[in-house]
Protein backbone atom coordinates (compact mmCIF):
# COMPACT_ATOMS: atom_id res chain seq x y z
CA UNK A 1 0.00 0.00 0.00
CA UNK A 2 1.36 3.43 -0.94
CA UNK A 3 0.07 6.41 1.09
CA UNK A 4 0.88 10.13 1.23
CA UNK A 5 -0.24 11.45 4.63
CA UNK A 6 1.11 8.69 6.87
CA UNK A 7 4.54 7.28 6.21
CA UNK A 8 4.51 4.18 8.46
CA UNK A 9 7.37 2.43 6.73
CA UNK A 10 9.71 5.40 7.03
CA UNK A 11 8.78 5.84 10.71
CA UNK A 12 9.51 2.18 11.45
CA UNK A 13 12.85 2.32 9.68
CA UNK A 14 13.74 5.62 11.39
CA UNK A 15 13.02 4.07 14.78
CA UNK A 16 15.28 1.13 13.99
CA UNK A 17 17.93 3.49 12.69
CA UNK A 18 17.77 5.55 15.87
CA UNK A 19 18.20 2.41 17.96
CA UNK A 20 21.17 1.32 15.81
CA UNK A 21 22.72 4.77 16.11
CA UNK A 22 22.41 4.44 19.87
CA UNK A 23 24.19 1.08 19.85
CA UNK A 24 26.88 2.47 17.58
CA UNK A 25 27.31 5.45 19.93
CA UNK A 26 27.73 3.15 22.94
CA UNK A 27 30.25 1.03 21.05
CA UNK A 28 32.14 4.13 19.89
CA UNK A 29 32.21 5.49 23.46
CA UNK A 30 33.59 2.23 24.78
CA UNK A 31 36.23 2.01 22.07
CA UNK A 32 37.37 5.59 22.64
CA UNK A 33 37.48 5.32 26.45
CA UNK A 34 38.66 1.74 26.73
CA UNK A 35 35.98 1.17 29.38
CA UNK A 36 33.01 -1.15 29.20
CA UNK A 37 31.21 0.84 31.90
CA UNK A 38 31.13 4.57 31.24
CA UNK A 39 27.87 5.35 33.02
CA UNK A 40 25.46 3.67 35.39
CA UNK A 41 23.22 2.79 32.46
CA UNK A 42 25.94 0.61 30.92
CA UNK A 43 25.85 -1.91 33.79
CA UNK A 44 23.68 -1.00 36.74
CA UNK A 45 24.61 -4.11 38.71
CA UNK A 46 28.39 -3.90 38.43
CA UNK A 47 29.06 -0.19 38.54
CA UNK A 48 28.76 -0.12 42.33
CA UNK A 49 31.10 -3.10 42.59
CA UNK A 50 33.60 -1.34 40.34
CA UNK A 51 33.50 1.89 42.31
CA UNK A 52 33.98 0.02 45.57
CA UNK A 53 36.98 -1.78 44.12
CA UNK A 54 38.40 1.53 42.92
CA UNK A 55 37.99 3.09 46.34
CA UNK A 56 39.64 0.09 47.99
CA UNK A 57 42.61 0.34 45.64
CA UNK A 58 43.02 4.05 46.39
CA UNK A 59 42.74 3.49 50.16
CA UNK A 60 45.16 0.53 50.13
CA UNK A 61 47.70 2.60 48.21
CA UNK A 62 47.38 5.34 50.83
CA UNK A 63 47.73 2.66 53.51
CA UNK A 64 51.03 1.67 51.86
CA UNK A 65 52.21 5.26 52.11
CA UNK A 66 51.08 5.37 55.75
CA UNK A 67 53.02 2.20 56.51
CA UNK A 68 56.11 3.57 54.77
CA UNK A 69 55.84 6.70 56.92
CA UNK A 70 55.58 4.46 59.99
CA UNK A 71 58.75 2.63 58.93
CA UNK A 72 60.54 5.98 58.56
CA UNK A 73 59.33 7.04 62.01
CA UNK A 74 60.51 3.80 63.60
CA UNK A 75 63.88 4.06 61.87
CA UNK A 76 64.25 7.61 63.19
CA UNK A 77 63.56 6.43 66.73
CA UNK A 78 65.88 3.44 66.37
CA UNK A 79 68.67 5.66 65.05
CA UNK A 80 68.37 7.87 68.13
CA UNK A 81 68.44 4.78 70.37
CA UNK A 82 71.63 3.64 68.62
CA UNK A 83 73.31 6.91 69.68
CA UNK A 84 71.95 6.55 73.22
CA UNK A 85 73.35 3.02 73.25
CA UNK A 86 76.83 4.41 72.61
CA UNK A 87 76.36 6.92 75.41
CA UNK A 88 75.28 4.25 77.88
CA UNK A 89 78.30 2.12 77.01
CA UNK A 90 80.57 5.09 77.69
CA UNK A 91 78.78 5.82 80.98
CA UNK A 92 79.27 2.22 82.08
CA UNK A 93 82.91 2.43 81.10
CA UNK A 94 83.32 5.56 83.24
CA UNK A 95 81.47 3.93 86.15
CA UNK A 96 83.84 0.97 85.93
CA UNK A 97 86.79 3.36 85.97
CA UNK A 98 85.48 5.25 89.01
CA UNK A 99 84.68 2.01 90.89
CA UNK A 100 88.33 1.09 91.39
CA UNK A 101 90.36 2.34 94.35
CA UNK A 102 93.33 3.60 92.36
CA UNK A 103 91.73 7.00 91.77
CA UNK A 104 91.48 9.89 94.18
CA UNK A 105 88.25 11.69 95.06
CA UNK A 106 89.33 14.64 92.93
CA UNK A 107 89.92 12.38 89.96
CA UNK A 108 86.51 10.78 90.42
CA UNK A 109 84.95 14.24 90.31
CA UNK A 110 86.66 14.76 86.95
CA UNK A 111 85.36 11.38 85.71
CA UNK A 112 81.88 12.24 87.00
CA UNK A 113 82.01 15.51 85.07
CA UNK A 114 82.11 13.58 81.79
CA UNK A 115 79.54 11.14 83.18
CA UNK A 116 77.07 13.98 83.85
CA UNK A 117 77.71 15.52 80.43
CA UNK A 118 76.80 12.22 78.78
CA UNK A 119 73.64 11.95 80.90
CA UNK A 120 72.67 15.47 79.82
CA UNK A 121 73.27 14.51 76.18
CA UNK A 122 71.02 11.45 76.55
CA UNK A 123 68.25 13.72 77.86
CA UNK A 124 68.84 16.17 75.01
CA UNK A 125 68.60 13.40 72.39
CA UNK A 126 65.45 11.98 74.00
CA UNK A 127 63.78 15.38 74.10
CA UNK A 128 64.92 16.53 70.66
CA UNK A 129 64.18 13.44 68.56
CA UNK A 130 60.99 13.92 66.56
CA UNK A 131 59.33 12.86 63.31
CA UNK A 132 57.17 15.45 61.56
CA UNK A 133 56.91 17.36 64.81
CA UNK A 134 55.93 14.28 66.88
CA UNK A 135 58.26 13.72 69.83
CA UNK A 136 59.39 10.11 69.86
CA UNK A 137 61.61 9.46 72.89
CA UNK A 138 60.55 11.97 75.55
CA UNK A 139 57.68 9.87 76.86
CA UNK A 140 54.94 11.47 74.73
CA UNK A 141 54.22 8.07 73.15
CA UNK A 142 54.73 6.05 76.32
CA UNK A 143 51.07 5.10 76.77
CA UNK A 144 47.68 6.46 77.70
CA UNK A 145 47.81 9.65 79.72
CA UNK A 146 44.73 10.06 81.90
CA UNK A 147 43.26 13.28 83.25
CA UNK A 148 42.95 12.68 86.98
CA UNK A 149 39.81 14.84 87.21
CA UNK A 150 37.82 13.38 84.32
CA UNK A 151 39.39 9.95 84.09
CA UNK A 152 39.58 10.35 80.30
CA UNK A 153 42.58 9.96 78.03
CA UNK A 154 44.16 13.32 77.36
CA UNK A 155 45.27 14.71 74.02
CA UNK A 156 49.02 14.68 73.43
CA UNK A 157 49.87 16.81 70.41
CA UNK A 158 47.95 15.26 67.54
CA UNK A 159 47.75 11.85 69.25
CA UNK A 160 45.01 10.90 71.71
CA UNK A 161 46.01 8.87 74.73
CA UNK A 162 49.77 9.24 74.32
CA UNK A 163 49.91 6.49 71.69
CA UNK A 164 50.64 6.75 67.99
CA UNK A 165 47.88 5.28 65.83
CA UNK A 166 49.31 3.62 62.74
CA UNK A 167 46.47 3.18 60.23
CA UNK A 168 47.03 1.11 57.10
CA UNK A 169 43.80 -0.81 56.34
CA UNK A 170 40.68 0.03 54.36
CA UNK A 171 38.36 0.11 57.38
CA UNK A 172 38.46 1.07 61.05
CA UNK A 173 38.70 -2.32 62.73
CA UNK A 174 41.43 -2.30 65.41
CA UNK A 175 42.26 -5.95 64.77
CA UNK A 176 42.65 -5.49 61.01
CA UNK A 177 43.27 -1.89 60.02
CA UNK A 178 45.45 -0.18 62.63
CA UNK A 179 47.30 -0.52 65.91
CA UNK A 180 48.84 1.81 68.47
CA UNK A 181 52.59 2.24 68.87
CA UNK A 182 54.03 2.98 72.30
CA UNK A 183 57.61 4.16 72.83
CA UNK A 184 58.72 4.52 76.46
CA UNK A 185 60.77 7.54 77.45
CA UNK A 186 64.49 7.26 76.69
CA UNK A 187 65.51 10.00 79.14
CA UNK A 188 67.72 9.16 82.11
CA UNK A 189 64.54 9.09 84.19
CA UNK A 190 62.82 6.74 81.77
CA UNK A 191 65.87 4.46 81.71
CA UNK A 192 66.05 4.40 85.52
CA UNK A 193 69.24 6.47 85.81
CA UNK A 194 67.89 9.24 88.02
CA UNK A 195 68.13 9.64 91.78
CA UNK A 196 65.12 10.27 94.00
CA UNK A 197 65.57 14.03 93.63
CA UNK A 198 65.19 13.70 89.85
CA UNK A 199 68.82 14.33 88.95
CA UNK A 200 71.00 11.76 87.14
CA UNK A 201 73.03 9.35 89.24
CA UNK A 202 76.67 10.17 89.88
CA UNK A 203 79.95 8.26 90.24
CA UNK A 204 81.71 10.59 92.66
CA UNK A 205 82.40 7.74 95.12
CA UNK A 206 83.32 4.11 94.72
CA UNK A 207 79.98 3.01 96.12
CA UNK A 208 78.13 5.33 93.74
CA UNK A 209 80.16 3.97 90.82
CA UNK A 210 79.48 0.35 91.85
CA UNK A 211 75.75 1.02 92.07
CA UNK A 212 75.86 2.86 88.75
CA UNK A 213 77.24 -0.22 87.03
CA UNK A 214 74.15 -2.25 87.94
CA UNK A 215 71.77 0.60 87.10
CA UNK A 216 73.37 1.23 83.71
CA UNK A 217 73.26 -2.50 82.91
CA UNK A 218 69.51 -2.43 83.62
CA UNK A 219 69.16 0.74 81.52
CA UNK A 220 70.90 -0.96 78.59
CA UNK A 221 68.55 -3.93 78.93
CA UNK A 222 65.54 -1.60 79.00
CA UNK A 223 66.81 0.23 75.94
CA UNK A 224 67.40 -3.05 74.10
CA UNK A 225 63.85 -4.18 74.82
CA UNK A 226 62.50 -0.95 73.35
CA UNK A 227 64.68 -1.30 70.25
CA UNK A 228 63.56 -4.91 69.83
CA UNK A 229 59.94 -3.76 69.95
CA UNK A 230 60.65 -1.07 67.36
CA UNK A 231 62.33 -3.65 65.14
CA UNK A 232 59.26 -5.87 65.39
CA UNK A 233 57.02 -2.92 64.46
CA UNK A 234 59.20 -2.14 61.45
CA UNK A 235 59.01 -5.75 60.30
CA UNK A 236 55.25 -5.72 60.76
CA UNK A 237 54.90 -2.55 58.70
CA UNK A 238 57.04 -4.00 55.93
CA UNK A 239 54.85 -7.13 55.88
CA UNK A 240 51.79 -4.86 55.81
CA UNK A 241 53.20 -2.98 52.82
CA UNK A 242 53.75 -6.27 50.97
CA UNK A 243 50.23 -7.45 51.84
CA UNK A 244 48.60 -4.18 50.77
CA UNK A 245 50.51 -4.27 47.49
CA UNK A 246 49.29 -7.77 46.73
CA UNK A 247 45.67 -7.07 47.69
CA UNK A 248 45.71 -3.80 45.74
CA UNK A 249 46.91 -5.69 42.66
CA UNK A 250 44.11 -8.25 43.04
CA UNK A 251 41.48 -5.54 43.49
CA UNK A 252 42.84 -3.71 40.46
CA UNK A 253 42.70 -6.90 38.41
CA UNK A 254 39.10 -7.50 39.44
CA UNK A 255 38.19 -3.89 38.61
CA UNK A 256 39.80 -4.22 35.18
CA UNK A 257 37.79 -7.36 34.43
CA UNK A 258 34.58 -5.55 35.33
CA UNK A 259 35.34 -2.22 33.72
CA UNK A 260 37.69 -2.54 30.77
CA UNK A 261 36.55 -3.64 27.34
CA UNK A 262 37.62 -6.73 25.44
CA UNK A 263 39.06 -4.95 22.39
CA UNK A 264 38.49 -7.79 19.91
CA UNK A 265 34.92 -8.37 21.10
CA UNK A 266 34.05 -4.69 21.13
CA UNK A 267 35.64 -4.11 17.73
CA UNK A 268 33.49 -6.91 16.31
CA UNK A 269 30.39 -5.38 17.87
CA UNK A 270 31.38 -1.94 16.56
CA UNK A 271 31.80 -3.22 13.01
CA UNK A 272 28.45 -5.01 13.20
CA UNK A 273 26.65 -1.90 14.50
CA UNK A 274 28.32 0.20 11.84
CA UNK A 275 27.16 -2.12 9.03
CA UNK A 276 23.60 -2.30 10.37
CA UNK A 277 23.48 1.48 10.71
CA UNK A 278 24.70 2.00 7.17
CA UNK A 279 22.11 -0.44 5.85
CA UNK A 280 19.32 1.20 7.86
CA UNK A 281 20.35 4.61 6.54
CA UNK A 282 20.25 3.34 2.98
CA UNK A 283 16.88 1.65 3.51
CA UNK A 284 15.43 4.82 5.06
CA UNK A 285 16.46 6.75 1.97
CA UNK A 286 14.68 4.19 -0.17
CA UNK A 287 11.58 4.29 2.05
CA UNK A 288 11.36 8.06 1.68
CA UNK A 289 11.25 7.59 -2.08
CA UNK A 290 8.40 5.06 -2.01
CA UNK A 291 5.52 7.62 -1.59
CA UNK A 292 6.62 9.18 -4.85
CA UNK A 293 5.45 6.00 -6.52
CA UNK A 294 1.90 7.16 -5.72
CA UNK A 295 2.33 9.87 -8.33
CA UNK A 296 2.44 7.17 -11.00
CA UNK A 297 -1.20 6.36 -10.23
CA UNK A 298 -2.13 9.92 -11.28
CA UNK A 299 -0.54 9.59 -14.69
Amino acid sequence: MSVLNTRMLSTLIARNLDRNYGRLGVSTNRMSSGLRINSAADDTANISVRELLRSNVAVLNQGIRNANDAVSLVQTADGAFAVIDEKLVRMKELAEQAATGTYTSMQRLMIDSEFQSIAAEINRIANATDFNGIKLLDGTLSGALVDMETGLATQVGDNAGGELKLHYGIGNNPSEDYFHLEIPAATTEGLGLNKEDGTPISIQTQDDAGNALDMISQAISTKDNIRAHLGAVQNRMEHTIDHNLRVSEEYLGAEVKLSDIDVSEEMTRFASNQIVTQIATSILAQANVLPQKALELLR
